[in-house]
């Protein structure tokens, strides 16, 4: 299913190559013979994860154009990366990267971040795909099923669940009144995605900005009343104490982000990093730049 994998190396030497940011090569026609020059530039980069309390995974990817001997241009994108930067500290480049030989693929690896090392992707609702660091991606068709709801919709986020299952939410589908679905179970061992509505163990969680579970347990960053008095909640009636007081919450594999804030949960008890991330690919601490990814 897929190309080989490209190292650090492999980019070091297409840097020299070429000017700038601009690539160039000559792209294949489908019976393998060169045909027509392309030129490719790398796309935006950001922040698509966290792996602990130090690291987090940067995705980028190739915009390619193609001239054609009648006059048109073709357009695409591929060569999926992933690469993993401290972002406590500044260093000269990432501690690790790979790319995807992929350079003419429309399959999206890269949605957003199920686990510490898992990134996943897909079309959100019939195919999804799991990239663990190091590995190539694994792409699994499902197969769609409801549960006592009658309109489903695009999933935005997967999230660790109970019973190794996972869960899969739209970006408001916890809301959804009257026969809609509200979330969904990606079981990939079954190959199926099964929408819902909560019952009435789940219907607290119809009110988290963000939920996921580690083991036997159900976590939820839940708005307050007023700004800065959200909670962190396990269980529906435990409340977690965070050292920050916060607005919104969301989780990034077993990264909390209260906020700007980085934190983990150790024991049961949050710590934060000091380190605040509001988007982008800047880093910092006290007012001042800590780390820099661009």
């Amino acid at each position: 299913m897929m190309g080989r994998f490209f190292r650090l190396k492999i980019f070091a030497l297409l840097a020299l190559a070429c000017v700038c940011m601009w690539g160039c090569g000559d792209l294949l026609r489908e019976d393998g013979e060169k045909e027509f020059t392309g030129h490719y530039i790398k796309g935006n980069a950001n922040v698509i994860g966290f792996i602990d309390d130090s690291l987090v995974i940067v995705y980028d990817f190739q915009y390619w154009n193609q001239d054609l001997a009648d006059g048109t241009q073709i357009t695409g994108t591929g060569m999926q990366r992933l690469r993993v930067f401290n972002y406590r500290i500044q260093e000269n480049g990432p501690r690790w990267a790979d790319t995807l030989d992929n350079m003419t693929e429309v399959y999206d690896y890269v949605k957003g971040q199920l686990s510490d090392s898992v990134i996943w992707g897909g079309n959100g609702r019939t195919s999804f795909s799991f990239w663990k660091l190091g590995e190539v991606p694994i792409v699994r068709g499902v197969r769609v099923n409801k549960e006592g709801c009658d309109m489903d919709y695009g999933v935005r986020s997967l999230r660790p669940w109970l019973n190794e299952t996972i869960i899969a939410l739209g970006e408001n589908s916890l809301k959804n009144s009257g026969s809609a679905c509200q979330y969904a179970i990606l079981d990939t061992v079954a190959n199926t995605l099964t929408y819902k509505r909560l019952d009435a163990n789940l219907k607290w969680i119809e009110k988290c900005d963000d939920v996921r579970a580690w083991g036997k347990d159900v976590y939820c960053f839940m708005p307050g009343e007023h700004n800065f008095e959200a909670v962190l909640l396990q269980n529906k009636h435990d409340s977690i104490e965070v050292p920050i007081k916060f607005t919104i919450g969301t989780f990034f594999g077993d990264v909390l982000k209260p906020n700007g804030h980085l934190c983990v949960l150790v024991e049961g008890v949050v710590v934060c990093s000091g380190i605040v991330w509001r988007g982008g690919l800047t880093f910092i601490k006290d007012e001042k730049i800590v780390v820099n990814l661009n």
